[in-house]
């Protein structure tokens, strides 16, 4: 059975800063590219930053210089490191692994950045 459990959301204040962490079970992690979204009421769930089994990150647009993921294969973990946060970051964010067309998700973790 696969497993993406998140943690470390919650309320931080505009410019600040908030880890998040996803732990993986039920999957060859290492084999996995790891990702985290965030989805906002009425939005479409939108990429936020993806780490591939080799250690190549992508990041949305609105995140890159200010967020940085990361993962260890032996911890079966992924990271999100946020900085700076703005109001507009406010969202749900999951994580999601996936290995060519498998995917899973986590059930989400919630991120409030108040002004």
């Amino acid at each position: 059975q696969v497993q993406l459990v998140e943690s470390g959301g919650g309320l931080v204040e505009a410019g600040g800063s908030l880890s998040l962490s996803c732990r993986a079970s039920g999957i060859i992690f290492k084999a996995h590219i790891m990702g985290w979204y965030r989805q906002t009421p009425g939005q479409q769930r939108e990429l936020v930053g993806a780490i591939t089994p080799v250690g190549s990150t992508y990041y949305g647009d609105s995140m890159k210089g200010r967020f940085t993921i990361s993962r260890d294969n032996d911890k079966k973990t992924v990271s999100l490191e946020m900085n700076r946060l703005k109001p507009e970051d406010t969202g749900i964010y999951y994580c999601k692994a996936h290995d060519g067309p498998r995917s899973y998700w986590g059930q989400g973790t919630q991120v409030t950045v108040s002004s």
